[in-house]
Parts: structure tokens; C-alpha cells; sequence
């Protein structure tokens, strides 16, 4: 499977997904903190693909994307955006809509 298919599988399986330095717990840059602190005030499970330890997917999701900057926020197959989008949308409340909207509910 080449990048390109390996990314549009992580989108496609993954409702909510962010692209970022790091993880969660442990994020490798100042934008995908913030990024994920947002996501995890929502309160819904989300899956993280790690950029640092995934070089291809970090040099062809911006050319996939048409968006050339990390982290990425997928949620429900649409790109949602960057830091600055999801932090503003977090404090909106539209973040919390759109997670919750998009979260699989529990049965």
C-alpha cells in the first residue's frame, strides 16, 4: 500500500483523527498541544497519527491535504484544519458540536 492509500485508510476508519508531532500525552510542538488540549476538552475518544515517527505521511498529507501545515484535524473524512481553526472553533463551542456530532455513540 503506498502513502497516499495509507492515509485515506487512517481517514476513512477514523471519525475523529489529528495529524500531529507526538501524541496526546506527549505532543513535540506548541501548536499540536494546544491542538490536542481542545480535542480533549470535547471529551470524545480520538485517534492521532504521529508525524515525527511517520516521516512519508508527514511529507505526503500536505500535498493530499492542499494544507501545508501540521497538526490536521479530519473529522468525518473532511479536513477541519489546523491550530488556529480548531482553537477558535473550540472556543466558540462549534469544536464540541462538531466532536460530538461525529463521535461513534456508545451501544
Amino acid at each position: 500500500m503506498n502513502t497516499i492509500d495509507t492515509i485515506k485508510e487512517q481517514i476513512s476508519n477514523n471519525d475523529i483523527l489529528i495529524y500531529m508531532k507526538g501524541s496526546p500525552n506527549a505532543p513535540q510542538c506548541g501548536f499540536s498541544a494546544r491542538s490536542v488540549e481542545c480535542l480533549m476538552k470535547c471529551g470524545q475518544r480520538f485517534a492521532y497519527v504521529d508525524i515525527l515517527a511517520n516521516p512519508e505521511i508527514r511529507a505526503e498529507l500536505p500535498k493530499y491535504a492542499n494544507w501545508p501545515t501540521f497538526p490536521q484535524l479530519w473529522v468525518k473524512g473532511e479536513l477541519v484544519g489546523g491550530c488556529d481553526i480548531i482553537t477558535e472553533m473550540f472556543e466558540s463551542g462549534e469544536l464540541e458540536t462538531l466532536i460530538k456530532d461525529a463521535a461513534p455513540s456508545a451501544e
